[in-house]
């Protein structure tokens, strides 16, 4: 196949959210598929709404999804001149011409067509006037009379619009600024876009592209449009599903890699694999097997995806990622080397970052402030309770080797030799040493602890009488 070349185009007027990151994921794969080029363009032309802001976190979400675009970024308020020789070349090569026609006459033909059961459109009227520029003047395109544009889209099949369905469009308004069609079609041919990858919102807009091409005699690029993605009542996703910006993801703790095999997964699909590395998005994205059907986000499906992602992590690696949210926890004097102890503990348990961080607080915290739930005290830290505690504690302190195998040796001797059962054993232990039923393996738990500190905490849950008023601490 010839150089495939992709781009995405985000308007910095909000942050970059799942439906803008699912389609720049489906432009990179695309053209990182075929060894091609990926380009960041940054519609910027609504001056009112367009924040500084929004273009720096789009550049950041896309630098942390890993999706990373050839050359720099481009910018459409920098490229007015490029604009401006479009147009003129269009005006010079009689395919559009200038209108002085005022918004309210306008309106007024678009009305009339309206009361004759007809499409509002503009009626044409200067089409043939040979007007030039003058005061509140803009410049249309001059389309075919008849005929229909037909273009093969990558998600949808073939597309047939009359141009009796369109009107002769403004591509330069009244105050010089190009318009949005206009635009789109002279960067995409300026930067050699060969496949236009795109939200479905945006079919009506490509016929009229489309015709922009042809008038200027350009090559037109091979477009998809892409269905909405919906929530899970198939409305309109939004907030209330559960959605987020990518921002909030990252700061919530989310993996990258995992949002971006959620994303790509939510419109198209290899088979029945759900999760996907890079790698193999890189190599199975060839722009086939896009679904012309909306797909449903669902955040459950993509937590689980998440926790599968975060469990094959290296320890080294998990740790060195979760290190900023064990910070954000003012647990801020941990060594990786414990924190990749603690992951190994925890992961299987943890669904991201930030909860596998807030999973950590108990072991690290001193005996002293270990922060005991009332409910599982009152259970488990009975007088039974704490007098096995108190045996442990001899048989804990005479261990001559504290690593997690002979700990579990010595927990199974004191049960076995005297006829307990663990149920009778465990619970007390796991409160005494986590301040609640949760956690890993007891004996990894003590093995991490190290014996001071372990027979700190059982000491402490030994002595206690449950009046406790602390809630539990996860």
């Amino acid at each position: 196949m010839p150089d495939v070349v992709t781009r995405f185009a985000p308007s910095p007027t909000g942050h970059l959210h799942i439906g803008g990151a699912r389609t720049a994921v489906f432009s990179w794969l695309l053209a990182r598929h075929f060894g091609g080029r990926f380009y960041l363009r940054i519609e910027d032309t609504d001056t009112l709404r367009s924040k500084q802001e929004y273009t720096d976190t789009i550049l950041a979400s896309m630098r942390w999804l890993g999706l990373d675009w050839d050359g720099a970024p481009v910018y459409q308020t920098q490229r007015a001149h490029l604009y401006d020789s479009f147009v003129d070349k269009l005006l010079a090569t009689g395919h559009a011409y200038w209108c002085g026609c005022t918004p309210e006459e306008v309106e007024a033909m678009r009305e009339l067509a309206r009361q004759n059961h007809e499409k509002p459109r503009y009626n044409g009227k200067c089409r043939e006037r040979r007007l030039g520029p003058g005061k509140g003047h803009c410049v249309r395109l001059k389309i075919p009379l008849t005929g229909k544009v037909i273009f093969d889209d990558m998600v949808k099949g073939r597309i047939a619009v009359d141009v009796g369905e369109l009107d002769d469009m403004v591509i330069r308004r009244a105050d010089g600024m190009s318009t949005y069609n206009l635009a789109v079609v002279a960067d995409d041919s300026d930067m050699g876009v060969t496949h236009v990858l795109r939200g479905d919102d945006h079919v009506s807009n490509t016929p009229r592209q489309i015709l922009i091409y042809q008038a200027l005699g350009l090559p037109v690029p091979h477009f998809g449009h892409v269905p909405m993605i919906l929530g899970h009542d198939r409305q309109k996703l939004s907030k209330r599903h559960g959605a987020r910006s990518v921002i909030e993801y990252q700061r919530d703790g989310l993996l990258p890699q995992a949002l971006v095999s959620y994303l790509a997964r939510l419109g198209w699909s290899h088979g029945n694999q759900e999760i996907f590395s890079l790698e193999e998005l890189i190599s199975y994205f060839d722009g086939g097997n896009l679904n012309p059907a909306a797909a449903a986000f669902d955040p459950a499906k993509l937590e689980w995806a998440n926790a599968q992602f975060l469990r094959g992590l290296p320890p080294g690696e998990l740790a060195r990622l979760v290190a900023p949210f064990v910070r954000e926890e003012g647990l801020d004097e941990t060594p990786e080397e414990r924190l990749a102890g603690l992951c190994l503990l925890f992961r299987e348990r943890a669904v991201d970052l930030r909860a596998l961080a807030r999973s950590f607080r108990p072991l690290l915290v001193p005996a002293a402030e270990l922060v005991v739930d009332d409910k599982d005290a009152a259970k488990h830290l009975t007088e039974s309770g704490r007098e096995h505690l108190r045996a442990l504690a001899e048989i804990l302190r005479a261990c001559e080797s504290f690593d997690a195998t002979s700990l579990n040796d010595a927990l199974n001797s004191y049960v076995a030799d005297n006829a307990l059962s663990f149920k009778q054993v465990a619970p007390p232990l796991r409160t005494a040493l986590m301040g609640f039923m949760g956690g890993s393996h007891l004996n990894e738990i003590m093995a991490f602890l190290g014996r001071e500190e372990t027979l700190k905490r059982v000491k402490r849950a030994a002595e206690s009488t449950h009046r406790t008023t602390a809630l539990r601490c996860l």
